[in-house]
């Protein structure tokens, strides 16, 4: 009988304690060992990192940096006081390069001359100085010359640079230069004249469209180049508008010399166009904008990271007071007088004219034409009537005769003074022009009278009550020196002689006579413009003063400043000119009106003499006062001939001034100031102003 073997049971070995014992530590140990390990790495790694990369981080560390890069923007415009656009911009495509961090002179001459091939420049202002840095930039060329100069190893980069330059130009090396060369040569001095991170121009005119596809598509092998637009100015109402709001340097030109450290020191680039006389100029900081602003980040000389922070903002508009169309017809009146007066008088200066708001001291017209009397030639000159000052003779009697007012000598109850011809001691005879021939007409004259066929006698006698004396025919004449500054301050309170503070660069005050005690005869000429002298703007603020009731007013050509717009139209005021009243005259109505009769009498008088008779025929009706000073041009004897008004008479609108210098002594009956006056009017009224209601 066979046995059963039945279930085979397999009998499980109890782990004993000390069997876990003999595991735990080993466990242990090998977590000890591997964080060992792990430790000694990264000692082995930081050892690394300090000792033998620190100096790398450490330098990465310290040229991390943050820069900003700056473009320019479209400059803003100039319109007239109609909305007229006087200066505006033409754009045209252009190359353009931003110069990189910490590019060399190498890189740049590799860049100019690849750019070359593809870009024709202007070479005819090459200078041999920028061949030579041309020349220099040629790494071979560099290194030969490093060999030749004695020393050279031991110079620092900038006085080995201007050794090798020296050398260069001593020698005569690179001045024969192809015309591939000359044109890269061009591009590199542009280059290498901007600021890192500074945007200059290459070439703004004439681009043509392959010019622009081959830069185009090549822009990846020059670093910095790009295709942009840069402006020009225009002037769609005529160049003569150019004397008065003066001109920008274009982009060949670049910065004036005289505000060069200036301007480099504000952020512009040497070729950068930047406004260079009168209202461009004065203006520069609202005109250029704000330029575009991009953050840029580097580390080691390298640009990392590039972010627009400001889109940047068009110059500013400025509004003139000036009517365009009247300008244009004040200029061709000027213009067309001198003409007519060079044959004639072949000594004549020019012409000029100023026209103005009395109330406010807005410049409504400003004119002027320069005449060389030597050679003829003539040229626009409205700023002349700011800066040409001139005897102006009798226009200042107004003034002299609110000297006597104020000072006592005369009332306007009581002012009646004997014209009679001026006899003193060692001092030539003063006659009113109607006894120059010898002839003695004795008349006794009312202030008014006397500005009415002004006499020279009645202002003379005003000054010598003023300064104390007594007169009587042969005696010596004795005044203090001190009536020199009496006069000058009675005339400076309506302008004549003191800057106006009109706001056009260049103003000047005039010339001064001698006031010293052995010229003290002089100060009698004072009285009837014989001594010192005085610009047309001078006799605007003048006339203007006594048009309004004694308000001397700063004349302006800015009238309000705009935001820019796209579609070329007046914008948004920014600013808006207030009327300054510089000085107020104290003098009482009754003392005013004596000047003002005069004044109405002088071109609508019935005296034989009166002087304004022309201009009696002017509707509205004018109060004038016109002059005639003895001076001399070129050794020849002239006159300088000139007439101030204001109108209407009862509400003044408008007040005129015209002065005309160098006139020769032999021309008779010259009435040529008044003429032009007359047209003044006519224009004015018809362009600006309707006369209606007047």
């Amino acid at each position: 009988m066979r046995k059963s073997l039945g279930k085979i049971k397999f009998k499980q070995r109890k782990r004993s304690p000390r069997d876990n014992k003999s595991i735990v530590p080993f466990r242990l140990n090998l977590l000890f060992f591997l964080v060992f390990v792990l430790f000694v790495m990264l000692i082995i790694q930081m050892a690394h990192l300090q000792i033998m990369q620190g100096k790398r981080f450490a330098a990465e560390a310290t040229n991390n940096s943050t820069k900003v890069e700056t473009q320019n923007v479209q400059r803003g415009m100039i319109f007239d006081s109609t909305g007229k656009v006087l200066v505006g911009n033409d754009s045209s495509r252009a190359i353009t390069y931003t110069k990189p961090l910490d590019v060399t002179s190498a890189q740049m001459y590799q860049v100019a001359n690849e750019l070359g091939k593809f870009l024709s420049v202007e070479t005819n202002t090459l200078s041999s100085a920028q061949k030579a840095e041309y020349y220099l930039a040629n790494p071979r060329n560099n290194a030969r010359l490093v060999k030749k100069i004695s020393g050279a190893n031991t110079m620092t980069g900038g006085k080995l640079t201007k050794t090798e330059l020296n050398y260069v130009q001593q020698h005569h090396l690179g001045q024969n230069l192809s015309a591939a060369q000359q044109n890269a040569a061009v591009i590199f001095n542009k280059m290498n004249g901007a600021l890192s991170l500074s945007t200059v121009y290459i070439k703004t005119k004439d681009v043509s469209d392959k010019e622009m596809a081959l830069v185009g598509a090549h822009m990846a092998q020059l670093p910095g180049i790009q295709v942009g637009t840069s402006w020009s100015r225009n002037y769609p109402n005529g160049d003569s508008i150019k004397s008065i709001v003066g001109t920008v340097t274009t982009q060949k030109q670049g910065l004036p010399e005289n505000q060069v450290n200036e301007l480099l020191a504000e952020g512009y680039a040497r070729n950068d166009s930047v406004g260079s006389s009168y209202l461009e100029s004065e203006y520069e900081n609202v005109l250029k904008g704000t330029r575009k602003t991009i953050k840029v980040e580097t580390q080691n000389n390298k640009i990392k990271k590039e972010v627009e922070e400001y889109s940047g903002q068009n110059g500013s508009d400025l509004q003139l007071t000036i009517n365009a169309k009247f300008q244009n017809d004040l200029q061709g009146i000027i213009q067309k007088q001198v003409n007519s007066l060079s044959g004639a008088s072949p000594q004549c200066q020019g012409g000029y004219a100023v026209v103005i708001n009395p109330n406010n001291g807005a410049i409504i017209g400003i004119a002027g034409v320069h005449r060389n009397p030597k050679t003829g030639k003539q040229s626009s000159d409205a700023l002349g009537t700011i800066n040409q000052a001139f005897a102006m003779g009798s226009s200042v009697k107004p003034a002299m005769v609110m000297g006597g007012l104020q000072s006592g000598v005369i009332t306007p109850e009581n002012n009646t003074i004997e014209d009679t011809p001026i006899v003193l001691q060692g001092i030539a005879r003063i006659a009113s022009w109607f006894d120059q021939k010898g002839q003695t007409i004795n008349m006794d004259l009312t202030a008014q009278q006397a500005l009415q066929i002004s006499s020279n006698d009645y202002m003379v006698k005003l000054i010598m009550r003023m300064g104390g004396f007594r007169y009587a025919p042969g005696k010596r004449l004795q005044m203090p020196v001190s009536i020199f500054g009496r006069l000058r301050n009675n005339f400076a309170q309506f302008g004549l002689g003191v800057k106006t503070g009109v706001d056009i660069p260049g103003e000047t005050t005039g010339m001064k006579g001698k006031s010293g005690e052995k010229h003290i005869g002089q100060a009698l000429y004072m009285g009837f413009g014989q001594y010192d002298t005085y610009t047309t703007i001078q006799l605007a603020q003048y006339v203007s003063t006594i048009a309004n009731g004694g308000y001397r007013l700063q004349p302006h050509i800015v009238s309000t400043i705009r935001k820019p717009t796209n579609d070329g139209k007046l914008g948004e005021i920014q600013y808006k000119y207030s009327p300054k009243v510089l000085n107020v005259i104290s003098a009482t109505s009754a003392q005013w009106n004596v000047l003002k009769e005069g004044m109405w009498a002088v071109a609508h008088g019935s005296s034989q003499y009166t002087t304004g008779k022309p201009l009696g025929d002017i509707k509205p009706a004018v109060a004038a006062k016109t002059g005639q000073a003895q001076t001399v041009t070129d050794g020849q004897d002239t006159y300088t001939y000139d007439a101030i008004s204001y109108a209407p008479y009862k509400n003044p609108q408008v007040a005129v001034v015209v002065v005309y210098p160098g006139i020769s002594a032999n021309v008779n009956n010259f009435t040529a100031e008044m003429d032009t006056t007359k047209a003044i009017y006519k224009a004015y009224w018809d362009d600006v102003q309707s006369s209606d209601g007047f």
